[in-house]
């Protein structure tokens, strides 16, 4: 195993000509997947990884100036795919990794036959005339609850992303994952990624995108998919699905997972 594959806990599991990439957001790791993966092993090579930061991942080999920015995690993501010989693959990115699948595409579009874009947002602050879910006030009250009791803040922000029951195994879930990241760390990339916009790079990608949103979504509103399919510059297509929160493959998985699949075994997208 390379030194890239062992830094970033790269698995590869199934058999099968089609190579799908699995990629997850800020909080969780690769268990985010964990619902699909059985689904994929009989027909693709399923590559999963962690984003650095993780609580999986060795915080020593975090780089606040490299995550100060999503390019850190586009360049991760490619060097992945190199160190792998991946000449092509099915990109599946939840929310953080939504976007640095986009970003990755428009260097390297070959890399890519679709990227199918899980509870995706290109800016997260609303502005004048776009509405992202949040307002800085919002997000300066985030921050100082990462700053004054980690534990706490998980604790709260778990049910309020995920929606739904306070109990819930999902809830649980997420809980543990946000835990297990380094506290200073989770700072850094809720500033990196709370704090990005994406909206001027949309344009420039040309690789068929498929998104997938639930119906509510606190960091993720529905009118960002439609902004999305807006702006993008290749193919599209929207699903929107009838579920509650931020991580409906964990939340949801019997409504989330059949859906996936369409979207990984068709070409859905259109021209616009």
């Amino acid at each position: 195993m390379g030194i890239v594959e062992e830094a970033h806990n790269v698995r590869i599991v199934g058999r099968g000509n089609q190579i799908v990439v699995l990629a997850h957001g800020f909080g969780t790791d690769q268990s985010v997947w964990k619902h699909l993966v059985p689904h994929l092993v009989d027909d693709y090579r399923v590559i999963l990884y962690d984003n650095m930061g993780a609580g999986t991942t060795n915080p020593e080999y975090f780089d606040f100036d490299r995550y100060y920015t999503i390019d850190g995690f586009v360049y991760d993501l490619l060097a992945i795919l190199e160190e792998l010989q991946v000449k092509s693959c099915i990109f599946v990115g939840h929310s953080l990794s939504a976007m640095v699948g986009l970003l990755a595409s428009i260097s390297h579009p070959h890399l890519f036959t679709k990227l199918i874009l899980v509870s995706a947002s290109p800016r997260f602050l609303n502005d004048s005339e776009y509405f992202g879910g949040f307002q800085p006030e919002d997000l300066n009250q985030l921050y100082d609850g990462i700053r004054s009791n980690y534990k706490a803040w998980c604790s709260g922000f778990a049910p309020l992303v995920i929606g739904g029951d306070m109990d819930s195994v999902a809830v649980q879930e997420f809980s543990r994952t946000l835990f297990n990241m380094r506290p200073d760390i989770a700072l850094s990339l809720a500033q990196t990624i709370f704090e990005f916009d994406m909206r001027p790079i949309l344009g420039l990608v040309t690789v068929p995108c498929h998104i997938i949103q639930s119906t509510k979504d606190l960091a993720a509103p529905v009118v960002v998919a439609e902004y999305l399919q807006l702006n993008l510059g290749g193919k599209t297509i929207v699903e929107v699905m009838p579920t509650e929160g931020h991580l409906p493959q964990l939340s949801a998985p019997d409504v989330v997972i059949p859906v996936l699949l369409n979207h990984i075994h068709h070409d859905l997208a259109e021209a616009k």
